[in-house]
């Protein structure tokens, strides 16, 4: 799968040409997304997308759906390429995870807003809070969504600070979900790269 800076019908393998890539690299994609992953306590889960990690999803929606015609390819890249960061901001879908049905229906409508509440800071600035869900809205008066999209946008005086090793947290500040934590080495370097 070669990364050619942004997602077009032309730059997408055929289906028969992904069938084959797919076979002998789908571990390495998904070490990818592990790597980009961050654990934010028990149960919300942040993948930090790249443009592999939606390169590979769009293929793989082609794939299932059996879709090869121009209009079909067309309207998953719309789907999938707005998630792809831009070089000034990181780009992520968050699950909010409970194996419980009962427990997860419970959670789901205390954690209202929790999209909202999820922030980076980058060490010696202030925090980064996320933007969520610009394609549509993701919850009502009942219960949030258990996905969303969110995106981090940086100055560039914090790019440049992220580039440089700077330390990172990632966090929550919603009332019944706080939690913060450092995001480890080899993930921050992974993320660093999606920074111009």
């Amino acid at each position: 799968m070669q990364l050619t800076g942004h997602i077009t019908p032309d730059s997408l393998m055929s289906l028969e040409a992904y069938s084959k890539w797919r076979k002998t690299h789908k571990g390495e994609v998904i070490a990818h997304r592990q790597l980009r992953s961050v654990a934010l306590g028990e149960h919300l889960n942040v993948q930090f997308e790249s443009e592999l990690t939606i390169r590979y999803q769009t293929q793989e929606m082609l794939r299932i759906e059996k879709i090869f015609e121009e209009e079909g390819i067309q309207q998953e890249i719309e789907a999938y390429a707005p998630l792809v960061p831009d070089g000034h901001n990181w780009k992520a879908t968050v699950l909010i995870e409970y194996t419980d049905i009962n427990e997860r229906k419970r959670e789901l409508a205390r954690l209202i807003g929790v999209e909202d509440r999820l922030f980076v800071e980058v060490e010696g600035y202030d925090r980064v809070y996320a933007i969520a869900d610009e394609d549509l809205d993701r919850e009502n008066e009942e219960k949030t969504s258990a996905v969303h999209f969110v995106r981090f946008e940086f100055t560039p005086a914090m790019r440049a600070s992220v580039r440089a090793g700077a330390a990172v947290k990632l966090g929550c500040d919603h009332t019944h979900y706080p939690v913060h934590q450092q995001i480890r080495p080899e993930t921050l370097a992974s993320l660093a790269g999606d920074l111009r």
